[in-house]
């Protein structure tokens, strides 16, 4: 079944229409509709990983499965299991001076959500926003990006066997259609991608006073603290930074290690390397890059880094650049001024730079945009106090990596440019609903009781409550 239109302003139009006609979705129609979701998924998920490592060239379906599939079914479980006691409405205290009375707080939809998705893992940031708006009883107008064209004409095309478009759609193609959705009156928007386009998108979205929820990214610091050991830290480290070819938005983007330990912390990370990636052309278990131009991006970069000076650890073979792929590569002695520190990397490289002392890394870190997130390795409490207290950022795993997006339990989120706002659980059923204040008078009402005319009762009871 393909929709009967798939232009962004009428099936806005269509959604917001129905969204002020109906009534508010109910317990267990918002249910319905989540598991609804899981099926889709669920019955389709060999289809729609073929679809993506299509898209990328090569993506290893492991990574499919448990980077994407697994924390979306997580996702949905949690919604489901907590929904009922979401929706409860919460009492709220009334002070003495309004009684009699009651005041709670209704957590209602808010409406029509719109969610840009990006290209790095689509099924995840495309569906797990959706799963915190259909649990908040909104409609939801999906655009995923046009840099995974197969993955996203077939979840058009599922979405539209098993949803009303009135209730979700998705709209495909280029940065014209997205532009397009991005400007138009949606009740809530969710976009993920660059900070770049996240600014065009915000500065759309103002236009119409539309709120906007941004996820952004930046240059995620690993903090690498003298007590813990190098090699257990460099295990964390590869794996978050080399799954899915490093192109994951919470990835370390650079490793600050002490002075004297940079160069074994940067040969044990080409030892994890070996391991997990025996070979890098014709290795179905490491992923290629999206686009031949990101690929020529990061390459020139590293070139950039060791004109310049840098010490390059590499591990590449004959043939890795015919399938975009760039080898997980390690970089001592990064020039400061050098793409690679200025700019997020969002690919398979690791600048590793030294310090002296633990202040040094977290003025290092300061002196730079917030990021998207933190990560931190050691065991002594005093030094994880001294970490989260002096470097801010979206979100933190402590002595691993990614993680902390896994827990629904936790909101995800960034902080000033690495993104608005968060979701995941609790805080996304929030987040796309309206907190809506009811205050219920009780049997008299003794502020209407004072007047006017305002007589002298009125006059010194507000000067009581005045001088408190």
């Amino acid at each position: 079944m393909t929709p009967a239109f798939q232009d962004p302003h009428q099936l806005f139009e269509l959604q917001h229409a129905a969204s002020r006609r109906e009534p508010a979705p109910g317990l267990q129609a918002r249910l319905e509709a989540l598991e609804k979701l899981r099926r889709l998924v669920a019955d389709n998920l060999a289809a729609l990983a073929e679809a993506i490592s299509t898209d990328f060239g090569l993506r290893a379906r492991a990574e499919t499965d448990l980077l994407e599939a697994t924390p979306l079914f997580s996702a949905l479980r949690h919604a489901r299991r907590h929904l009922a006691g979401w929706l409860k409405p919460e009492r709220r205290p009334v002070e003495i001076t309004f009684q009699p009375a009651r005041a709670w707080v209704r957590h209602e939809p808010l409406g029509v959500v719109g969610i840009i998705a990006p290209w790095n893992y689509p099924l995840l940031l495309t569906l797990s926003p959706l799963v915190d708006v259909l649990a908040a009883g909104n409609r939801a107008l999906l655009k995923p990006s046009e840099l995974t064209p197969r993955f996203s004409e077939l979840l058009q095309r599922l979405i539209a066997e098993r949803f009303d478009p009135a209730h979700v759609a998705v709209v495909t193609g280029g940065p014209d259609v997205a532009a397009a959705v991005s400007a138009l009156p949606f009740d809530h928007l969710v976009f993920t991608g660059s900070t770049q386009i996240g600014r065009k998108v915000m500065q759309a979205a103002a236009a119409n006073l539309t709120p906007v929820t941004l996820e952004l990214g930046g240059k995620s610091p690993a903090v690498v603290c003298p007590d813990y050991p190098l090699d257990k830290a460099a295990r964390s480290v590869a794996f978050g930074k080399f799954v899915n070819a490093g192109q994951t938005c919470i990835a370390p983007d650079y490793a600050l290690v002490p002075a004297a330990k940079t160069r074994a912390f940067a040969e044990a990370v080409m030892a994890q390397v070996r391991h997990g990636y025996p070979k890098v052309a014709g290795n179905d278990d490491y992923s290629s890059l999206i686009t031949q131009r990101h690929y020529d991006r990061l390459a020139g970069a590293v070139e950039e880094a060791r004109a310049a000076g840098a010490t390059v650890l590499t591990h590449d073979d004959d043939g890795a650049r015919q399938a975009r792929k760039l080898g997980p590569t390690v970089v001592l002695d990064t020039p400061p001024d050098s793409l690679l520190l200025r700019e997020e990397i969002f690919g398979p490289v690791l600048p590793v730079v030294g310090y002296a002392r633990l202040e040094d890394a977290l003025a290092f870190i300061a002196a730079r945009d917030r990021p998207l997130a933190l990560y931190a390795f050691t065991h002594d409490a005093k030094a994880q106090a001294q970490v989260l207290d002096g470097a801010t950022s979206g979100g933190v795993t402590l002595n691993g990596t990614l993680l902390h997006i896994a827990q629904e339990s936790l909101p995800f989120g960034g902080v000033g440019p690495s993104g608005i706002g968060a979701y995941h659980g609790r805080e996304g059923f929030r987040r796309f609903s309206h907190a809506r204040a009811v205050y219920k008078v009780g049997p008299f009402n003794a502020f209407e009781r004072l007047g006017p005319p305002w007589g002298a009762m009125a006059k010194m009871v507000g000067r009581m409550l005045s001088s408190r």
